[in-house]
């Protein structure tokens, strides 16, 4: 869940009802930047941008969840992150982007250089879609982060894109 521009009373309201809908899914949800969010909400897990807390910090947050960090573009960043022992690693952005303004380009050597050096998973963020994704898959991503294609698509409704992911 990834709303910047809301109070703590709204996240949380709609956190709730996203949760449940995770749940019922069996999916695993995720909080951006907040772990103190996590918490309150009992998400699954926290997503960390670099100008976020530290992982250890996050972790005695919320305990034995799901963290993960932005690494960007960066093999060092990588390194550093591995130290701290995310549950994953998150690179991007691949391609454009309308979701959020992207400083960093990703590329598919990233994968494929972090996935030499480590077992985490890597989850690729930044522009996928029904047409892209399948060559992040094969250069090492576990996990693809998509939201514009699916929330944003002028051409099909939010079930039918994911239908095209498949």
């Amino acid at each position: 869940m990834r709303l910047k521009k809301y109070s703590l009373k709204r996240k949380v309201s709609i956190g709730k009802r996203i949760h449940k809908i995770c749940k019922n899914k069996n999916v695993k949800f995720i909080i951006n930047d907040d772990p103190l969010l996590a918490k309150k909400l009992n998400a699954d897990g926290c997503h960390l941008g670099q100008k976020d807390m530290k992982i250890k910090d996050a972790r005695n947050i919320v305990g034995n969840k799901i963290i993960g960090i932005t690494c960007h573009n960066s093999l060092r960043l990588a390194k550093i992150a591995i130290k701290s022992k995310p549950n994953y690693l998150a690179f991007g952005s691949f391609y454009k982007t309308k979701t959020k303004k992207t400083r960093y380009k990703a590329s598919t050597k990233i994968l494929n250089a972090v996935n030499k050096i480590t077992n985490i998973p890597l989850v690729a963020i930044g522009g996928i879609n029904s047409k892209n994704y399948k060559n992040l898959l094969l250069n090492n991503a576990n996990f693809l982060a998509i939201s514009g294609y699916v929330w944003n698509n002028k051409k099909y409704k939010p079930q039918t894109a994911i239908k095209k992911l498949k």
